[in-house]
């Protein structure tokens, strides 16, 4: 069995070492390596890779609504998250969005080859400190209990690219909607959020590793 593979991480140092780990494994082939999340939707499309390994921290779309894309544009490729941050609420946003594994950066030379078999063979696979009655949940019910599950792909978008320091028409021309489509994605967010106020929002998806800060 061959086990086909896209990687996702806007620095092509991370992707060549990922691509060097997973190609010492026999079977492996990784297909296509991308830089942004738009370009990996394309590729997803193109190669309907088995796993789909994702940095959770890309610039524009982050790995929780490039999960949701490639599921939707791809529903048999599993996605593994692949990331620096260890926190319950970025494991429920990624599950909520549909990846069956999470691996830690700093686990990779141990566990990123089993990770990746797991999720080839349909299993989960997590590493770090995930709380075990939590993942159960998630995998039991995917997508329930977030307040980021409420958010449409959309208003993710819109939060993620403010949050960075877009302002509105930037976030327009990057989205190709309408200014006051912007301004009603924004609305909407803030109101499911429970926020007021601009500055909130940003602090919201930095503490929700919506964004670097």
């Amino acid at each position: 069995m061959t086990v086909n593979i896209l990687i996702v991480d806007d620095h092509i140092a991370v992707r060549r070492g990922v691509r060097a780990i997973l190609e010492a494994r026999e079977g492996f082939d990784v297909v296509a390596e991308a830089g942004t999340g738009a370009e990996a939707i394309e590729l997803a499309v193109r190669h309907k890779p088995d796993v789909a390994v994702i940095d959770y921290s890309l610039p524009a779309m982050n790995g929780s609504q490039l999960t949701r894309r490639i599921r939707e544009a791809s529903p048999r490729t599993e996605v593994l998250i692949y990331t620096m941050h260890e926190s319950d609420a970025l494991v429920r946003d990624v599950l909520g969005a549909g990846a069956r594994g999470y691996l830690l950066k700093s686990d990779a030379d141990q566990h990123l080859i089993a990770a990746v078999d797991a999720l080839a063979h349909r299993q989960p696979y997590f590493t770090g400190r995930v709380n075990e009655a939590l993942l159960a949940h998630y995998l039991a019910n995917p997508g329930d209990g977030s307040q980021l599950d409420t958010l449409t792909c959309r208003e993710r978008d819109v939060v993620q690219l403010i949050a960075e320091g877009n302002s509105s028409k930037q976030v327009s021309t990057a989205l190709a909607i309408s200014l006051k489509t912007v301004e009603s994605h924004r609305a909407s967010a803030m109101h499911k959020l429970g926020l007021q106020t601009t500055a909130a929002l940003v602090r919201y998806a930095v503490r929700n590793k919506l964004v670097e800060p």
